[in-house]
């Protein structure tokens, strides 16, 4: 089982195939498992990398509440590049994964190709809007906090068949990763110049929106918007989910593809 060691935290990741890296982020509260219906497809021409945040799935989860932040998540994903031997790849990631896929770009434009967002929010402008999205996550929290895993039994298929040892992890991981600080995020989104695929499930009300404003903002990008699907786009449509990720891989330049 493949780990890397960071601060004493241990990250577990697995790798499918060969060719151009593409390493894929799940969302909060998901694990990696959620791509195992896409290895096959994913991993015929490229080198998938899979992983599971701190907190989650067969990763460690710290007591320490400042083990978890969107600067270590991002810190996470530039190790597992480098214990696998990738100094460029393909950045991809659902909801929370997309964000941290966004914020991974910003913090090393150099090691990302290309950017496949999925389901995702890039953060906020207005401090307001910040506020209302955190305070969700706390509550979120303070659930698991209360509840236990349980509370992810009626949440999106990708979560509620997610396998998790324990609730605070996940609660920590709410409070620090899931929670956001700034706009930076956001306001980098006109500075990427990558290849970019948006996909977004059609019945995924809260972030069409989004989408609408990254393919907007991000030069060039890309989006398709995939009917009958909601968060968990890969899950409810897999098909046309991997139909519409492999048409954006192969038209990618030779050198990135």
């Amino acid at each position: 089982m493949p780990r890397i060691e960071r601060d004493g935290v241990g990250i577990y990741y697995e790798v499918h195939g060969e060719g151009a890296p593409l390493l894929l982020t799940h969302g909060y509260s998901s694990t990696s498992a959620m791509w195992h219906g896409q290895v096959d497809a994913l991993a015929k021409d490229h080198r998938l990398i899979l992983w599971d945040m701190r907190g989650h799935g067969q990763s460690d989860y710290p007591d320490d509440p400042g083990a978890y932040s969107e600067a270590l998540t991002v810190g996470d994903m530039a190790a597992i590049l480098d214990a696998t031997g990738t100094e460029r790849a393909i950045i991809g990631g659902l909801s929370l994964g997309g964000y941290m896929s966004l914020a991974f770009h910003r913090a090393h434009p150099q090691a990302a190709c290309a950017l496949l967002i999925i389901d995702t929010g890039p953060g906020f402008k207005k401090d307001d809007a910040r506020e209302a999205w955190n305070a969700r996550a706390f509550g979120t929290a303070d659930r698991l906090d209360r509840e236990g895993l349980d509370v992810l039994k009626s949440a999106t298929r990708e979560r509620a068949t997610a396998s998790h040892r324990n609730a605070r992890g996940l609660a920590l991981a709410a409070r620090g990763m899931l929670t956001q600080r700034d706009a930076r995020v956001i306001e980098s989104l006109p500075d990427i110049n990558v290849p970019s695929l948006i996909v977004v499930g059609a019945d995924d009300t809260p972030f069409l929106a989004a989408s609408d404003y990254m393919a907007a903002k991000i030069p060039g990008a890309q989006k398709v918007v995939i009917p009958a699907a909601g968060h968990a786009v890969n899950i409810d449509q897999p098909q046309a989910f991997v139909d519409a990720v492999l048409a954006f891989l192969k038209n990618l330049p030779q050198e990135l593809a």
